[in-house]
C-alpha cells in the first residue's frame, strides 16, 4: 500500500511550510516563532487555514502573522535549451 504524503503528491498536493508568528500570552510584546509542515493545496491552503481557525478558536496565543512557503509558489528558473537560430534585421 502507498504512502498517504506519496497519494496526496500525486493528487496535487505539495509541501507547504507556514513560519507562524504569535505573540506570548503572558507577555504580548514577546514574539515566539511556530514551524507547521504539511501537504497542501496551493493556493488555497485549506489545510493550514484549518489549522489557523484552530489555532484561534483553541490557543490563547494571538497570531501575529504567517509566512508560507510552496513549491509552486517559490522555484527556481527553468531553463529550456532550444535549438536554432532566429535572425532579426
Amino acid at each position: 500500500m502507498a504512502d498517504s504524503d506519496f497519494l496526496r503528491q500525486l493528487a496535487g498536493y505539495g509541501l507547504t511550510t507556514a513560519t507562524i508568528l504569535y505573540r506570548m500570552p503572558d507577555h504580548p510584546a514577546v514574539l515566539q516563532s511556530y514551524i507547521w509542515q504539511q501537504y497542501d493545496l496551493a493556493p488555497r491552503f485549506p489545510l493550514l487555514h484549518g489549522f489557523l481557525d484552530f489555532w484561534k478558536r483553541e490557543l490563547d496565543g494571538p497570531l501575529h502573522s504567517v509566512t508560507i512557503a510552496h513549491s509552486r509558489l517559490i522555484r527556481p528558473a527553468e531553463f529550456v535549451n532550444v535549438n536554432g537560430v532566429l535572425t532579426l534585421h
